[in-house]
């Protein structure tokens, strides 16, 4: 057997940006719940022309939405897509679905989740659901907000929202963006209006935040009693004035009123080709886990490191520290990330889509199991997951729940790297073409203390070796 390890592309061990590399996903938006937070991006999906040859991005086919989920920022679970727009979409009446917004709130004694998403830029929809990864339905069947809501009129570009709920239970939706006729230094596009009780409902008028620079991407966020309004200034090549935001990075505004009166303060994050070599629009959103204050945007890092930078892009992940009188310190955008803020238990069972690296796998949903799997599985593959906690004891047995396909193979258990220290494998048979799920288990040994964790996938070069669902540890 001719085995050779496959190399990680975009995302590359250690480092923890772009978040994960088997999908793209832009516009990112995160929704903390419990212990884990999700991240809703807008699908990138490559586009290709009549020749085959993969072209610029349009953005005119999205018609999903991406989810993906951690509870230690470093491994991301791998939720799929939501059908947002279009005939197989839960809003029928959409068109497009770009750059996703999600908020929790509890109505009535039960937890709600709302998905609030761009039809291109002519409108805002709204999806409901009673889980952060759905199913999710169109409470209301028409666009939540068009430019006859009251305030409106004239936003050059009806999209990217933002969405608060506040200490008061009272929920706000900042969105707009784009330049009228020769209005760069004050666009006016900016706006914040109320929802109402029900989140799938405005009240009243919306209101203009005097953005300088407006581009697009609304951002929202509240500490210790200050709102933070974030943005995208635009990419005007003139003169501009002393203090304004320079072409393309992220700017705050702050208030004490979720709907303004708002002052501008500066900005926070260059645009993505300063620090990766790839410029391109700029997108954000600022939240808090486990105390912490947390950015994600977007870059085409992984597009560029598959050599088609052409408009694809990546959530990646860096921290946010605000000063002593609430000022916000420049973000360094890095390859780094953040740091992995728990240890992964490998005693629990472990969805095979939770990936921290990986080389040569995909997912896709498996109607046969009804939740999403690890396929495209080939000779020299592997997953890793970053620190893994085997305890002092260490692990006695390893099991895996897989889908035999004809090629069959070994899952082969290595630490710290994908050649690292060998403590275990385990057969997968072959099949005579059916697909069958079964559990299979093997000792191992070795397996101690925190380690990465590493699933080296081998067989017959050149035919898929079997599909991953699930797999766990025993001590």
């Amino acid at each position: 057997m001719v085995f050779q390890l496959n190399q990680a592309i975009g995302k590359v061990p250690p480092n923890g940006n772009p978040v994960v590399a088997n999908r793209y996903g832009a516009d990112p938006y995160a929704l903390v719940f419990g212990d884990r937070v999700y991240l809703y991006m807008t699908h990138d999906a490559l586009e290709y022309d009549g020749n085959g040859t993969i072209k610029e991005n349009t953005y005119s086919s999205i018609r999903k939405i991406a989810v993906i989920s951690s509870s230690d920022l470093v491994n991301w679970t791998d939720h799929g897509e939501i059908a947002v727009a279009g005939p197989d979409g839960a809003a029928k009446w959409a068109t497009q679905s770009w750059a996703p917004a999600a908020v929790h709130k509890v109505i009535g004694g039960k937890d709600k989740f709302f998905l609030y998403f761009a039809n291109n830029a002519s409108g805002i929809g709204v999806l409901t659901s009673d889980s952060p990864v759905g199913p999710w339905v169109d409470p209301i069947g028409e666009a939540l907000i068009l430019r006859s809501t009251p305030g409106v009129e004239d936003v050059t570009w009806l999209f990217d929202p933002a969405v608060l709920v506040d200490d008061d239970g009272k929920g706000y939706i900042y969105f707009g963006g784009g330049v009228p006729e020769g209005q760069f230094a004050e666009p006016g596009t900016a706006r914040v209006m109320m929802l109402g009780e029900d989140m799938t409902s405005v009240v009243g008028t919306a209101e203009v935040i005097p953005a300088p620079f407006m581009f697009e991407d609304a951002g929202i966020h509240k500490r210790n009693g200050v709102y933070y309004y974030t943005y995208c200034s635009n990419f005007y090549d003139g003169e501009r004035p002393e203090g304004s935001p320079p072409a393309g990075e992220i700017a705050y505004m702050t208030s004490d009123n979720p709907m303004g009166p708002w002052t501008y303060r500066e900005t926070i994050l260059k645009n993505p080709g300063h620090f990766f070599g790839v410029s391109g629009n700029n997108h954000h959103a600022i939240f808090q886990f486990h105390d912490e204050w947390y950015i994600a945007y977007h870059a085409q890092t992984l597009s560029k490191a598959q050599g088609i930078a052409n408009g694809y892009r990546s959530t990646h992940l860096g921290r946010l520290f605000h000063n002593g009188d609430g000022s916000i310190q420049h973000v360094e955008a890095d390859y780094t990330g953040v740091q992995q803020i728990k240890s992964l238990s490998p005693y629990q069972r472990v969805q095979a889509v939770t990936i921290g690296w990986s080389a040569g796998v995909m997912t896709e949903f498996e109607a046969a199991v009804g939740d999403r799997i690890v396929t495209d599985i080939g000779n020299g593959d592997w997953i890793g997951l970053s620190g893994v906690d085997f305890g002092s004891k260490g692990a006695g047995a390893f099991s895996a729940s897989v889908i035999s396909l004809e090629g069959g193979g070994m899952i082969e258990l290595h630490l710290d790297d994908p050649a690292g220290l060998f403590v275990g494998e385990l057969p997968v048979p072959a099949t005579d073409g059916t697909e069958n799920q079964i559990e299979l288990k093997t000792e191992v040994n070795r397996a101690e203390g925190i380690h990465d964790l590493y699933l080296v996938f081998t067989g017959k070069t050149g035919v898929p070796l079997f599909k991953l669902v699930s797999w766990q540890f025993v001590e």
